[in-house]
């Protein structure tokens, strides 16, 4: 599922954009029918958290920005112009032609949960809200830190996903983060503590830092089929450190989407359970 790790590889794809004129502009979505980069440059591609942003230049017009979410179900597909397309065409949401000398290249994007355009001098105006980027070059712990430590009765497992608090975790990242961290996601801000909610978030940084250039994500160090994960996906599964069952649950709620969580009832106990 696309997290912090899988926007930044989507990213890194996605810099042979740069420097290019865009031959043909298509966004699929009404409120940004009309919008047009056609005989723009692509000046700068880049990630943040789970966003993608591109921003487009031309002289004597204002630099705009097109913001995308991928959701769960958005993918990008780049191919030549005129070639069929990998996925349904109802499915696209923005189609960007490129010029390039083997004959233009058509980027489409699929099914993105989001798709947004404004004024790149808008920017912080616009994305201010997000916190720190997990995949920064320098990771702003203690801001991130402050910001989930600002709402002490809620459950940590529902701040990790908070990207106005910690920008980048989903939830894989969520349940490996809390096993490793010895933390039931249920147990609030306040029980864990400064301390504990810092440690989560170096552990964070670590997990997701090791994972950004990798085929594949893994958080157990193991590469085999079926072992890179401690607690995700592996209900009523042996704990890779005791061997006690691992217990599946939701948390979410009260203006939060309900989430799947997992986690080891020995390693990581319950509020009472000490």
């Amino acid at each position: 599922m696309p997290e912090g790790d899988s926007v930044y590889q989507l990213s890194k794809r996605l810099q042979f954009m740069e420097g290019r004129e865009v031959t043909r502009c298509s966004l699929r979505v009404p409120r940004f029918a009309t919008a047009d980069f056609t005989g723009m440059t692509v000046e700068r591609v880049w990630p943040y958290g789970k966003h993608l942003f591109m921003q487009f230049g031309a002289d004597g017009h204002e630099s705009q920005i097109l913001h995308t979410h991928l959701k769960m179900e958005g993918s990008w597909s780049v191919h030549r112009a005129g070639s069929r397309w990998s996925k349904p065409g109802h499915t696209a949401r923005v189609v960007l032609q490129l010029v390039d000398r083997g004959g233009d290249i058509e980027l489409v994007g699929h099914s993105l949960g989001l798709v947004d355009v404004f004024p790149a001098r808008l920017f912080e105006a616009e994305m201010g809200y997000l916190g720190p980027d997990l995949l920064a070059p320098t990771f702003d712990i203690e801001e991130a830190t402050r910001r989930i430590l600002a709402d002490p009765g809620r459950e940590i497992g529902r701040s990790l996903l908070d990207q106005q608090r910690v920008a980048g975790i989903g939830n894989e990242y969520r349940a490996e983060i809390c096993f490793l961290a010895g933390v039931h996601p249920a147990r609030t801000v306040a029980e864990v503590g400064e301390d504990g909610v810092a440690n989560m978030l170096k552990i964070a940084r670590r997990l997701m830092w090791a994972n950004k250039d990798e085929v594949k994500r893994v958080t157990t160090g193991v590469k085999r089929a079926g072992e890179t994960t401690y607690v995700f996906g592996r209900n009523n599964k042996p704990c890779r450190r005791c061997t006690t069952l691992i217990t599946q649950g939701v948390l979410g709620g009260q203006g939060d989407l309900e989430r799947v969580i997992w986690w080891c009832p020995s390693c990581q106990p319950e509020a009472g359970a000490w």
